[in-house]
């Protein structure tokens, strides 16, 4: 894993390099998580190490139908340099240059059901304030947290979930 996070950062950067000089970093975002959710699928990852598909063949195969030159010529590099596989990781890694630049934190609040539209705007009100930055919340429900939710933002994980309460009060208790 470290190695394709290694052997993908240059392209990550390119990539953010180029759709910033475009001025296109959403558009590039887009296009690079639709190339990797198609490169990522198993019938796909196994095409794209056959010597019989042609580097046009994979370009067309993981181009977005709307996209320009530039995007067109990136994944003609990377399947240039048989990088094709790197696409996750590159997708990953240019987001996370994006929101920096954008100065966006992504969160992730997951909880035990669904959260209503206002305790959603108060959690994230209360990220803006610690990270000092916009926050932009994906939410995902896990009803073995019992109650509460665990909000990742970043490298910030913040466990309130019962379940997690649980956890740690019985860690506790044993020792």
């Amino acid at each position: 894993m470290s190695q394709s996070l290694t052997l993908a950062r240059p392209y990550a950067r390119a990539a953010f390099s180029l759709a910033q000089d475009s001025g296109s970093l959403p558009a590039w975002s887009d296009a690079l998580a639709f190339a990797a959710q198609v490169a990522a699928d198993p019938r796909v990852s196994g095409l794209l190490g056959n010597p019989n598909l042609s580097d046009a063949d994979a370009v067309t195969l993981l181009s977005p139908q709307a996209t320009d030159e530039a995007f067109g010529r990136f994944l003609a590099l990377l399947a240039e340099n048989r990088r094709l596989p790197l696409l996750p990781e590159i997708a990953g890694l240019y987001d996370t240059l994006r929101f920096d630049a954008e100065r966006v934190v992504k969160a992730t609040v997951t909880s035990a059901i669904e959260l209503q539209a206002s305790e959603l705007e108060t959690i994230k009100a209360a990220l803006a304030r610690r990270f000092g930055r916009a926050v932009e919340i994906e939410t995902a429900v896990d009803a073995s947290l019992i109650g509460g939710a665990v909000i990742a933002a970043g490298d910030v994980v913040i466990d309130g979930s019962l379940k997690g309460k649980l956890g740690r009060l019985g860690a506790a208790l044993s020792h």
